[in-house]
């Protein structure tokens, strides 16, 4: 018979509860949870450019005053949790990526501090074991099962960000981990001892995350669900429009409502909500410090004179928005070559060289010979950019002085004009080039896609849903076979299995045994025409190769780097 303690007790076991908090990173990597990474969730993602951001946010909202108390706080964004409110134990439905970087960011602070800082930061890493108690050592965060020990053994424990390896032998997740400890270690070391510990005392006590946690899955999915929803949530551009619309007089508010709702129409609506970011950027010329409502409300002039707006900055900017990311430029001359151009520079992983060209598109429509020589150009700096591996705030700042420089009339094809690269810049660049193209996993397949259609001669369409980056000499040639007799030394394969002369674009993915087969037997099954390749110019150039050595590496490297030198200026 089911006594009243035992109801209570069963009707206490299936309430659910949902709560949600704003706390400071002290009071999150605390005894309070143990955060774990479900097996379901996709593989840890974030890259050098998210992390260079995230800390330069931080580092921005930190400041350099020492005090604390009075230091302007910094929103993480929100964690939504599968957790009992009365044990530590939590699910991560959604915060993964920010968790993992600010962990991978503490252990690199700890082991860069002198011994008692070290202690104090590796206590929000770890959750010490009581000998008393009979409890061990608990790291606060354990990643999913597969990378969990990998990440315990080369990130979590005292002292292992010191010695990384290069990350290009892992894979995945666990690359994305090394990559970002010693992106982060190489930029923290350049502060002083006390700039550190300031820095980790604001991560600690002035740094927030949102923490909702859901005592059951299916309310933490939902929270999921209605948090990251596009769904028809008002967005900045819906609050904008009721602001810009409203200030029009009220005979005029329909015309402005219709022509202002075509647009949308005309770009989608997420499309549009993304073309006020870049309207923002094209007035502020800065990195985004606030929301977008706030610093739209404060440096693009709307509310005095809403009609010019929307007439002279809206349509034509929406027009060459348009235009950019469908690559639908129409003109009396140049259209091929220009959109060809907006081809190029969507291959790079970030939109940041957007509002410049949207800027010179709108306003120099009817000159389509200017527009082709900027995004020629524009194309040269963005690539440099990204080979220079600019982080996103010093790509940020370089379009920023090109943006001032199109608004105040100057002659941006002058050697001094931001839209150019310097002496500087234009070896560190050739620099790159010579380097190891392969590991630098966001531009090879831009870089190498420009440089055979540049070698093709003519406008190749790439129609392939895949298309890959391979290696001639292989990374792990087989014992016995003919590469290390054309290649005996250890120390020459090293240097030139990533370089650039070695890198040839295929329609799909040799397996890893196809991958070792001598260069004879390689090209015939998978260089050539006949194998089912598309006949880029890359590969054409080395199924035209009988032999693949030493002196084949050198002369295609100086032919290769000589063709992008000559297109791109660079001596």
């Amino acid at each position: 018979m089911m006594t009243t303690f035992d109801l209570i007790a069963r009707i206490g076991m299936t309430r659910h509860t949902i709560e949600a908090s704003e706390k400071p990173i002290l009071d999150i990597f605390c005894d309070k949870y143990l955060f774990r990474i479900p097996s379901y969730q996709r593989p840890y993602a974030w890259t050098t450019e998210q992390t260079s951001e995230l800390l330069d946010d931080i580092t921005t909202a930190c400041g350099n005053t020492g005090d604390i108390a009075n230091a302007s706080p910094y929103f993480l964004g929100s964690i939504v949790l599968i957790k009992d409110p009365q044990k530590p134990e939590a699910d991560v439905v959604d915060g993964q990526q920010r968790l993992t970087t600010l962990t991978i960011m503490l252990c690199v602070l700890r082991d860069l501090a002198e011994p008692k800082i070290a202690t104090a930061i590796h206590n929000y890493v770890c959750q010490s074991g009581d000998p008393i108690k009979g409890t061990s050592d608990v790291f606060r965060l354990t990643t999913r099962d597969r990378d969990a020990p990998f990440f315990r053994s080369r990130i979590q424990e005292q002292g292992k960000t010191i010695s990384l390896v290069d990350a290009v032998q892992f894979k995945d997740a666990r690359a994305r981990m090394v990559e970002n400890a010693i992106f982060l270690q190489e930029r923290l070391k350049l502060l002083s001892e006390d700039q550190r510990r300031w820095l980790t005392m604001y991560i600690a006590q002035r740094c927030y995350l949102v923490v909702v946690a859901a005592s059951d899955q299916e309310s933490a999915f939902r929270i999921f669900s209605v948090l990251n929803s596009r769904g028809l949530d008002l967005s900045p551009a819906d609050i904008l429009k009721a602001e810009i619309i409203g200030a029009l007089p009220v005979d005029k508010q329909d015309a402005y409502t219709a022509q202002w709702e075509d647009l949308e129409d005309g770009l989608g609506r997420a499309r549009f909500a993304e073309l006020f970011g870049h309207i923002r950027m094209i007035h502020r010329k800065q990195k985004m410090q606030g929301t977008l409502i706030a610093e739209f409300r404060e440096f693009v002039p709307t509310r005095k004179e809403p009609a010019t707006f929307i007439e002279r900055e809206l349509a034509p900017y929406a027009e060459a928005y348009e235009e950019i990311t469908d690559k639908v430029f129409v003109s009396h001359k140049s259209a091929d070559e220009i959109n060809r151009q907006l081809v190029h520079l969507a291959r790079l992983d970030n939109f940041d060289w957007q509002p410049p060209a949207i800027e010179i598109i709108a306003r120099r429509r009817a000159d389509p010979d200017f527009i082709l020589r900027f995004l020629s150009d524009l194309e040269r700096l963005a690539y440099g950019l990204f080979l220079m591996r600019s982080d996103p705030s010093e790509r940020i700042r370089r379009y920023g002085k090109l943006l001032t420089s199109i608004q105040a009339g100057e002659d941006i094809f002058s050697e001094t004009s931001p839209l150019q690269l310097d002496e500087t810049e234009k070896k560190a660049v050739r620099t790159a080039l010579q380097g190891d193209i392969y590991t630098i996993t966001r531009i090879r397949l831009p870089l190498l896609l420009r440089l055979d259609e540049l070698l093709s001669g003519g406008s190749p369409v790439y129609n392939s849903p895949i298309i890959s980056v391979e290696h001639v000499l292989p990374q792990n040639p087989a014992s016995g076979s003919q590469w290390l007799a054309d290649f005996p030394s250890e120390i020459d394969r090293e240097q030139w299995v990533h370089k650039l002369a070695n890198l040839i674009l295929l329609t799909r993915r040799k397996n890893s045994q196809a991958s070792n087969l001598d260069f004879t037997e390689k090209k015939s099954k998978y260089f050539s025409t006949k194998a089912g390749t598309t006949n880029f110019a890359l590969t054409s150039g080395v199924n035209a190769e009988t032999v693949w050595t030493l002196d084949t590496l050198k002369r295609r490297q100086t032919e290769l780097i000589g063709a992008i030198e000559k297109l791109w200026r660079l001596v």
